[in-house]
């Protein structure tokens, strides 16, 4: 059991407004920088890779690939230096850690997309009109004529 005193400093460092997103989502993470006196927004986008749960202390991370180098950051979920998380696509994975990304090259590291619901409907609309429409009969095979035996020559 937990001590309820920890429990409550716990609720109180947690972030209400949390993005929705999985391993294998795009991302772009807007993370504050502060550069002298000033602070400003550095946008990291990449592939969520690993999503480490643990209360408070849970963390995910993002990879990307820079002039031809993979680059891999490692976020606090539930930490205040991020703005926002925007979810730019969602990936279709059936793996919760996806570092096998790391030894692939080009187009073998690209996460499939996953279909959005609105489109799944979309399509199955489209599907329905088809099928409303009057089917083609298929075409009958066409008959070969049979081959002459050769002949022998002698």
């Amino acid at each position: 059991m937990r001590n309820s005193a920890l429990e409550y400093v716990e609720s109180t460092q947690r972030r209400k407004d949390l993005a929705e997103f999985r391993t294998g989502d795009t991302v772009r993470v807007n993370w504050k920088v502060k550069e002298g006196d000033k602070e400003r927004e550095q946008a990291f986008e990449g592939v969520v890779i690993r999503k480490k749960k643990g209360g408070v202390s849970s963390s995910f991370t993002v990879r990307k690939v820079s002039y031809g180098v993979g680059v891999e950051r490692i976020f606090p979920l539930h930490s205040p230096r991020y703005e926002t998380i925007d979810v730019l696509q969602h990936g279709d994975v059936r793996r919760n850690r996806l570092f096998y990304l790391r030894a692939l090259r080009g187009k073998a590291s690209k996460v499939d997309q996953l279909e959005e619901q609105d489109e799944v409907v979309a399509a199955g609309a489209e599907g329905a009109a088809k099928a409303e429409k009057p089917a083609k009969a298929p075409k009958a095979p066409k008959a070969k004529a049979p081959k002459a035996p050769k002949a022998e020559a002698k």
